[in-house]
């Protein structure tokens, strides 16, 4: 029949909807990530088009969370590396060993990419696999958690092997609260160390004690007066730590002691109780956006002020004493577009996709 030829024709030659073969796709070599691990899988995924990329939470205190990083946040990610990268003496033309390949997508690969550092990653990750590797391609940087670190390197010193491994390098602990143990083995080698604290939502938060990023906040931790619950851009993380004036182990002018981490308790949840937006709605649907690809709680007030001049949002522990029941007493405000910038950027994203929602033809909602 004609019209069965001519709708043939029109849809394999009308490009309004792509094929499979004609959909763009993001491998791990495109993140950076190419790296192995011995617990994950390998899985291709449709990942929205109003995500940057995807990743994943460690699982260290809980169950392993997919996490969506936005277009809007990456600024921000990107600047919080180029200053880690910055502070441990990191630059151009220098090779970073990195033994978890996920710990890529906290840096972000363009972060490293425009600073001029190559990376790569072990043959396997064992601990076998990192000597080797030290051994063999003679890094500038090893980047990988704390212990496993200072196991290798007190192997490779026991196998007599120290004369093999590179003569300067820069360690760089990060994914779980540093190993103490490991300074005097790097000290014996004549290597720095640094301790790098952040999280894969919302990307590197502080080295050696000192902030990354300018929309941090140090507020009052439920846990005790000496402890400080870290806040980015007015999203609690749900981590205290003791803030000293001595400074960090491994650098006097840090005040956050991250290698003394505790989980705050009880959490903070957010109450957004004013907006420079024109709509509840938007900021609701934020909310549910926040909660559902960063993970933490943000709830708005009922009373929501509308058009304010500035954002104010509103830290109360979720639980007082058991009671189940918010203290006004206890409650923090953040307030201001520098001190909520990451939640700002949060807002960004939902109304960019709310005017410019990427949609498929096919998938269609009737009211």
């Amino acid at each position: 029949m004609l019209a069965l030829s001519e709708l043939e024709f029109l849809v394999s030659c009308v490009k309004s909807s792509p094929t499979l073969a004609e959909m763009p796709r993001r491998t791990l070599v495109d993140k950076g990530t190419n790296g192995p691990t011995a617990a994950h899988v390998i899985e291709e995924i449709h990942t929205p088009l109003n995500v940057a990329y995807v990743s994943f939470t460690t699982g260290s205190s809980a169950f392993q969370n997919i996490v969506g990083v936005t277009h809007q946040e990456l600024d921000d990610r990107i600047m919080a590396a180029r200053r880690a990268l910055d502070s441990c003496a990191i630059g151009s033309g220098q090779h970073m060993l990195v033994t978890y390949a996920p710990l890529i997508n906290v840096f972000c690969a363009s972060a490293l990419k425009d600073h001029g550092v190559s990376w790569s990653f072990l043959e396997r990750s064992n601990r076998d696999a990192l000597l080797l590797a030290l051994c063999k391609r003679q890094p500038d940087v090893l980047l990988g958690e704390s212990s496993f670190l200072r196991v290798a390197l007190a192997q490779a010193i026991e196998l007599g092997l120290a004369a093999e491994l590179p003569r300067k390098l820069c360690l760089i602990t990060a994914g779980t609260p540093l190993d103490l143990e490991l300074l005097p083995v790097a000290q014996s080698l004549g290597y720095v160390v640094h301790d790098l604290y952040g999280c894969q939502e919302f990307g590197w938060l502080t080295l050696d004690g000192v902030p990354l990023r300018d929309d941090i906040t140090l507020i009052a931790s439920p846990i005790g007066a000496e402890y400080r619950d870290v806040a980015v851009g007015g999203l609690p993380m749900g981590d205290s730590f003791p803030f000293s004036s001595e400074g960090h182990i491994c650098n006097p002018q840090g005040k956050v002691l991250t290698y003394k981490r505790r989980r705050t308790h009880p959490e903070y949840e957010v109450i957004v109780k004013a907006t420079t937006r024109a709509t509840a709605e938007l900021i609701e649907r934020t909310a549910r956006t926040i909660l559902r690809i960063k993970g933490r709680v943000v709830k708005v007030s009922q009373t929501i002020a509308l058009d304010a001049p500035e954002t104010r949002l509103q830290l109360v522990p979720s639980l007082v004493q058991g009671e189940g029941v918010f203290d006004s007493a206890s409650a923090i405000e953040i307030c201001g577009s520098r001190a909520t910038r990451l939640f700002e950027s949060m807002v960004d994203a939902q109304a960019a996709f709310q005017s410019n929602a990427k949609t498929d033809p096919t998938w269609i909602k009737r009211r």
